[in-house]
């Protein structure tokens, strides 16, 4: 079994979230593992393994070794949908989408003291979504995006100040996501988003020089 204890605090100190999406790094001909150590190396501190094409053994063996270097940088790696990969890998936590596990399924699997993320795309999802027993709330797609099929349209800016409020007033930080680049990035913030998740335009040129990049313009 994985160490304990693991934080249920979303690090919210963290702007960038930063995404490893195996398929995105695939186009770009990177392997999963260099990018996630090329995040860290720029700084990075709040990170998602994303591998949805990937098989469960090869996604828990990536895993192992991503969160070996994250606990070496005091960082916080969250696992994308597969809630056992994120329990026998010893991940900080898991994030899940309105198709995956529900919330309270998913907290059965990984345990009261795990981080715990949950999309929403409507007012009615992320409504409900306050009442589910998560960390933080994301929303989107902010822009247009074709890293990640949602089947919802962009929710703009004012949905994002919306969200945002509504995650505050149940005490949820509020992460946005979709289409969010270096140069839209800081108007995502100050719509009222905690931390915005990105995950192609991390992959533009160096990662560990866009990365850094990111980080100077939001924190």
């Amino acid at each position: 079994m994985p160490p304990s204890p693991r934080p249920s605090r979303w690090p919210s100190q963290h702007k960038l979230y930063a995404i490893v999406d195996a398929g995105e790094c695939a186009r770009a001909q990177r392997a999963p593992l260099d990018v996630a150590r090329a995040f860290l190396s720029a700084g990075a501190r709040l990170m998602q393994l994303r591998c949805k094409e990937m098989a469960g053994g090869a996604f828990l063996e990536l895993a192992n070794h991503v969160i070996e270097h994250g606990r070496s940088a005091d960082a916080t790696i969250i696992i994308n949908d597969r809630a056992d990969v994120a329990r026998l890998s010893g991940a900080n936590g898991l994030h899940v989408g309105q198709t995956d596990l529900r919330p309270a399924e998913a907290r059965a699997v990984i345990g009261a003291a795990a981080v715990l993320g949950l999309s929403t795309h409507t007012r009615e999802q992320w409504e409900r979504a306050a009442r589910e027993p998560i960390s933080y709330l994301a929303i989107g797609p902010a822009f247009g995006t074709g890293t990640k099929d949602t089947g919802y349209s962009a929710v703009g800016l004012e949905t994002i100040s919306r969200a945002a409020e509504a995650a505050r007033a149940h005490r949820l930080p509020a992460v946005a996501i979709g289409g969010i680049t270096i140069e839209n990035a800081p108007s995502v913030i100050d719509a009222g988003a905690d931390s915005v998740a990105v995950i192609s335009d991390l992959l533009k040129g160096d990662p560990e020089a866009r990365c850094r990049a990111f980080l100077r313009i939001l924190e």
